[in-house]
């Protein structure tokens, strides 16, 4: 029973390191799938950590083998049930790093194609306009009416917002022309109105005056004084 529990325990540590070791590689190896221009072609880097993933894959499926042939010799200890558990666990999480290697180089694929394919695209074009000299001064010219249509459109919005601004204001003195006449209208049918409208005025014009006086002369005493 202790051989075959030291022969557990050594099994899981090592298990447990190829476990840490292959969350480090992943680490690295996601880099490259987050390239916005990897390279037409995997680096020597690359590649040494994809088969170092594999590598480290294929040791933790036979250590998990061979747990599972230790536990199925000591099923009828009570401690089978605690290993069962780390057996699985360990299970689980090589399933998930299967996946997830297939998942970055899935990823790191999809992404060099489609680098390499505005590459080749951009180098048609440029090949395009080598043999067509006279092809990049119609882009040109394209380009410059797109330019020219872009601010004739700008233009044109502003334009309509101004009239309609423009509108907008001759309707506003229509509305206070028509005010302005209608009290006009009022005041001349109220007998003395028109009287009391002037008395007003003349006391504002009176109190301004006054106003304006008493102003002056705090001045003239601010600079007498000063």
């Amino acid at each position: 029973m202790t051989s075959t529990g030291s022969g557990w325990t050594q099994l899981r540590q090592q298990t447990r390191s190829l476990e840490t070791q292959t969350e480090n590689l992943f680490h690295t190896y996601a880099q490259f799938a987050a390239l916005n221009k990897p390279p037409p072609n995997p680096t020597e880097e690359e590649l040494r950590l994809e088969s170092q993933l594999k590598d480290f894959l294929e040791q933790r499926d036979s250590l998990v083998a061979q747990l599972t042939r230790l536990l199925d010799s000591e099923a009828t200890l009570t401690s089978s049930a605690l290993k069962q558990n780390y057996l699985s666990r360990h299970r689980e999480i090589l399933q998930d790093h299967r996946r997830e290697l297939r998942r970055l180089q899935n990823a790191i694929a999809d992404s060099r194609t489609r680098a390499n394919l505005l590459s080749n695209v951009r180098s048609d074009i440029d090949a395009y306009r080598a043999s067509n000299p006279n092809a990049e001064e119609a882009d040109y010219m394209l380009e410059e009416r797109g330019h020219v249509e872009n601010s004739h459109n700008m233009i044109d919005g502003v334009l309509s917002q101004a009239y309609s601004i423009n509108e907008s204001f001759g309707i506003q003195r229509e509305t206070l022309a028509s005010v302005n006449r209608r009290i006009v209208g009022a005041a001349g049918q109220v007998p003395g109105i028109n009287y009391l409208i002037g008395k007003i005025g003349t006391k504002k014009r009176r109190d301004s005056i006054i106003l304006g006086v008493f102003i002056g002369l705090c001045f003239l005493m601010l600079l007498y004084f000063h």
